[in-house]
């Protein structure tokens, strides 16, 4: 396959950081981001991947995404590739062990694209009744945890009216890009080969 057919595929949740760090380590890969709301229904999850490897077919495909569908590793099988490793976006973006320690601490993740899109992309899923809204979120989590990385925006008073519609305290982390360039490395290399992008990088 020649660089212009290489392709990354997958969740949109993340597609300032991982462009920016494309074209940081000037890696041949174009992209084709999808619905960063599509986890939160299988149907349509499998729906849009199956018709990514369509719209992309002849190309040499790699996915970004994690276990977030149950069949998501047969999927790939069947289309000859593999993803990124993690259990999901956030793991990818904070590391394991830190993704662990707030996960365990009640933390809820919040991305900007996630905020900004919450009735939309994530809210609709819960229902209208915000009463009910709230339980749910409460039962099991005990902050709202709002991710900036170098490329958010000001993503502030959304974050802080998704906080005011689940009933928890908003907090703030300032996420670093180390851990999702390791992941994408990680997967870039192993689909294409570290030699073959260093001399394309040379």
């Amino acid at each position: 396959m020649t660089e212009r057919n290489r392709l990354l595929l997958g969740c949109g949740i993340l597609r300032q950081e991982v462009r920016f760090l494309i074209e940081k380590n000037g890696w041949p890969l174009d992209t084709d981001f999808l619905d960063s709301s599509l986890h939160v229904n299988f149907e349509q999850l499998e729906h849009a991947l199956q018709t990514g490897f369509l719209r992309n077919e002849g190309r040499d495909i790699v996915v970004f995404y994690g276990c977030c569908h149950p069949r998501m590793e047969q999927m790939l099988e069947a289309a000859r590739t593999f993803r990124t490793e993690g259990q999901n976006c956030v793991e990818m973006l904070l590391g394991r062990e830190k993704f662990m320690e707030e996960l365990a601490d009640g933390a809820f993740f919040l991305l900007e694209d996630w905020a900004v899109r919450w009735d939309d992309a994530i809210g609709k899923t819960f229902g209208s009744n915000p009463d009910v809204v709230r339980e749910i979120f409460q039962l099991s989590n005990k902050s709202l945890l709002c991710l900036r990385t170098p490329c958010s925006g000001d993503f502030t008073q959304a974050a802080y009216e998704v906080g005011d519609k689940v009933g928890l305290p908003v907090r703030w982390m300032d996420v670093g890009l180390d851990h999702l360039e390791g992941v994408l490395h990680q997967v870039v290399a192993r689909k294409f080969g570290a030699r073959s992008l260093q001399q394309e990088n040379e």
